[in-house]
């Protein structure tokens, strides 16, 4: 397990497992013919997409409702890449993180949230102190979760 403090000063626990419980939320790290999918949404700015689960759903369920919502991706094979909790004052909250390589992106009349699909060839490594990216990208999540996707990559045919 990784700890530590987000920009809000509030404390971070990663796994590689699913070790912290049932998770209400979702991250989904995409790439379409060899390119990074995130979608620009319209306060935080770029991210990879992701959200909240409904009652209904599994959290993979989550996870493919929420990258076709925010960026029109179809999802292919979910790959676990782990969870994340944050404790905030008031509550905590539990994320899984996973990976796909998406089967295609189909062109919608709205994106909820966002302006839709935006594709990188990398991403920068001027994350952190970039502008026009999300909070969600500037702590250690999305470095975790890169590194965890070569090692499951490396275990798996994928």
């Amino acid at each position: 397990m990784v700890t530590f403090k987000d920009e809000h000063g509030f404390l971070v626990e990663f796994s590689s497992k699913a070790e912290f419980g049932e998770a209400w939320h979702v991250l989904v790290l995409c790439q379409f013919q060899g390119k990074w999918v995130l979608t620009r949404h319209r306060e935080r700015g770029l991210e990879f997409p992701g959200g909240k689960r409904e009652r209904s759903e599994t959290i993979e369920e989550a996870a493919i409702r929420e990258v076709y919502e925010e960026t029109g991706g179809v999802v292919g094979e979910l790959l676990f890449l782990g969870q994340y909790r944050v404790h905030e004052p008031n509550r905590s909250f539990i994320k899984s993180i996973y990976y796909t390589e998406l089967a295609a992106i189909e062109k919608k009349q709205g994106y909820l949230e966002t302006d839709g699909p935006v594709l990188c060839a990398q991403l920068p490594n001027n994350m952190k102190t970039d502008t026009d990216y999300s909070f969600i990208m500037k702590d250690e999540i999305v470095p975790l979760s890169l590194q965890q996707i070569e090692r499951v990559k490396k275990s798996t045919t994928f």
